[in-house]
């Protein structure tokens, strides 16, 4: 395969169309390649072309060539010249004719190709899109007789741009052509159709010259080639080099592996509306004015697709953390149910609990109320004895009467405390003081103590430790480690002591301890007193400590038991200081 190109390859366009064959010989693996370039943008004249004939039949003399790439029209136009004697019968396959060129090669022997479509017509239409009131046209380029693409748009011009103003900066100097460009008037723009020397003889690759006038230009530019969007140009009707470079090499292979050129068609493709996002967005176009079908290159990505693996990273995260945090907030509802089911029964054991401790000291109760009562009866008769006698003293009677209502206030105080004990209430917290919660569970056991010869001491830290809990709920914690405490020392002949004692911790919580001068509890179950339904009681229950603990639990607190190192038994627990 020997491929022959019109122009250099410093060109973007002739790059990528040499890109595409290659694609399609190298997929291959069995073709050898060998390729020149004819130069013929700056080179030309007889001189030149028998040298360069008299060159390649040097070079291929003993070269077997099977397929002719002929790119560009006076590539091929050469070729069909040449070839008879270079190359005798060799196909020929070309690429990058113009359709109207291939019209006026008329029939060809053994030649196939790639003609393209792409005219001028097409360029002005795209310039009345990016400049919708357009009313001046400036055409930029070589000579038309030196382009080897665009030549037929020098034709095309009186049709093309009827009702327009043409300004013809063709084949102009550089300098030149950069300062108009920069003076354009408002409703123009420029068509581009490639400038490889300028009219001071000034050779520029296409790419390159584009990129000097993009700078200069204040209007935007339309050109006719994929490769010239990138050097600054808005868009237009544009041929893509490499798409046209790969349909070559397939034809050059068919041809290869045994079709006869001249019986494959010339294959003709179109050239697509191509448009530059950065350009667009400079000149202030819409995409929605584009031709249908157009396709915009180089537009800045957007957020999500710029870091589309990283915003799928961080959705799934927040995706993950929105579900468990759904389900730890389910958890927690289902949690606070159950703690809300937990306090009811709590409750209610408690107050079951606080039944079966009034039955124990029921004897004590009726006698703490006994004693006011016979009180009252005895001054009630004593004092009707008075009033019997014929000269009674009233001062006397008043006092008896002082005596019946105290003796009165203080059955009714008995009774408060009983009803206050007993009475089934929900858990609530209000600010108390720990000492008045200790002074009246101890006054309440005081008879029972009284009756079991037990002696009850009172130690209380000064002034007040206020704490936030349930006042009924406390006292019967209380009352449980103190009747606990008598009932451990019921086998003890004498000597019988409880002491219970307050005291700030620290400053942050109160402790409150009940201590007891019985035998203290066996070390290896000391462990487990507060187990449910543990005890060392023969008739008890053992619930009295379990709901002490789920009680002081519920306050925030601590509850322990220890053995005193001078015999006894002694309950703690801490509750936090109200803030």
């Amino acid at each position: 395969m020997l491929v022959l190109d019109q122009s250099n390859l410093r060109g973007p366009f002739y790059y990528q169309l040499s890109s595409g064959l290659r694609e399609v010989f190298d997929a291959d693996g069995h073709v050898t390649t060998y390729s020149e370039n004819l130069d013929l943008t700056r080179f030309g004249g007889a001189a030149y072309e028998a040298t360069l004939k008299r060159y390649l039949k040097e070079k291929y003399r003993d070269r077997s060539i099977g397929v002719i790439v002929a790119n560009g029209a006076g590539t091929l136009d050469h070729m069909l010249r040449w070839r008879e004697e270079l190359w005798p019968g060799v196909p020929i396959v070309f690429a990058m004719l113009e359709a109207s060129q291939l019209a006026r090669f008329g029939r060809l022997t053994n030649v196939t190709g790639v003609a393209v479509r792409n005219s001028l017509a097409g360029a002005v239409e795209i310039a009345r899109v990016v400049v919708p009131d357009l009313d001046t046209i400036a055409l930029v380029g070589d000579s038309w007789d030196r382009q080897a693409l665009f030549r037929h748009w020098g034709e095309e011009i009186p049709a093309a741009t009827s009702g327009l103003e043409v300004i013809d900066l063709v084949g102009q100097k550089m300098p030149d052509i950069l300062k108009r460009v920069a003076e354009l008037p408002e409703r123009s723009a420029i068509v581009y159709s490639g400038v490889f020397s300028d009219g001071a003889g000034t050779y520029y690759p296409a790419a390159t010259a584009m990129r000097l006038i993009s700078e200069k230009a204040n209007r935007p530019i339309v050109v006719g080639a994929e490769p010239l969007l990138a050097a600054g140009a808005i868009g237009g009707y544009g041929l893509i080099a490499r798409e046209i470079g790969v349909e070559t090499g397939k034809l050059a292979l068919r041809i290869l592996n045994g079709e006869q050129a001249g019986d494959i068609s010339p294959v003709t493709r179109e050239s697509k509306p191509l448009f530059n996002w950065k350009q667009m967005q400079r000149w202030n176009v819409s995409e929605s004015s584009l031709p249908e079908g157009s396709e915009i290159r180089f537009r800045d990505p957007t957020f999500l697709e710029r870091y589309r693996w990283q915003s799928m990273a961080i959705a799934s995260a927040i995706l993950i953390q929105a579900a468990l945090i759904i389900f730890l907030l389910h958890e927690r509802h289902l949690r606070h149910d159950a703690e809300m089911e937990s306090h009811k029964r709590m409750t209610e054991l408690a107050h079951v609990n606080r039944q079966a401790t009034t039955g124990e000291l029921s004897s004590s109760i009726a006698h703490e109320l006994n004693q006011p009562l016979g009180s009252i009866l005895a001054n009630a008769e004593t004092a009707e004895l008075i009033l019997k006698s014929d000269n009674p003293d009233l001062e006397e009677i008043k006092e008896i009467l002082a005596d019946i209502r105290r003796d009165d206030q203080r059955a009714g105080e008995v009774i408060r405390r009983l009803r206050g004990f007993l009475k089934r209430t929900p858990f609530e917290t209000r600010d108390i003081d720990v000492n008045e919660i200790m002074g009246e569970a101890f006054k309440f056991l005081s008879v029972q103590a009284s009756a079991r010869n037990v002696s009850l001491y009172l130690q209380t830290a000064p002034g007040a430790l206020r704490i936030k809990g349930d006042p009924i709920q406390l006292q019967q914690v209380v009352l449980n480690l103190v009747v606990n405490a008598m009932d451990a020392m019921a086998t003890i002949p004498y000597g019988r002591t409880v002491i219970g004692r307050t005291e700030l911790n620290g400053g942050s919580s109160a402790v409150i301890s009940i201590s007891d001068s019985g035998p203290g509890i066996p070390a290896d179950r000391l462990a487990q007193v507060f187990d449910p339904f543990f005890t060392t009681k023969d008739q008890g229950m053992g619930i009295g400590l379990s709901i002490a603990r789920t009680i002081i639990l519920a306050h925030k607190g601590q509850i322990w038991a220890e053995n005193q190192s001078g015999g006894g038994a002694a309950f703690h627990f801490s509750l936090p200081l109200a803030a």
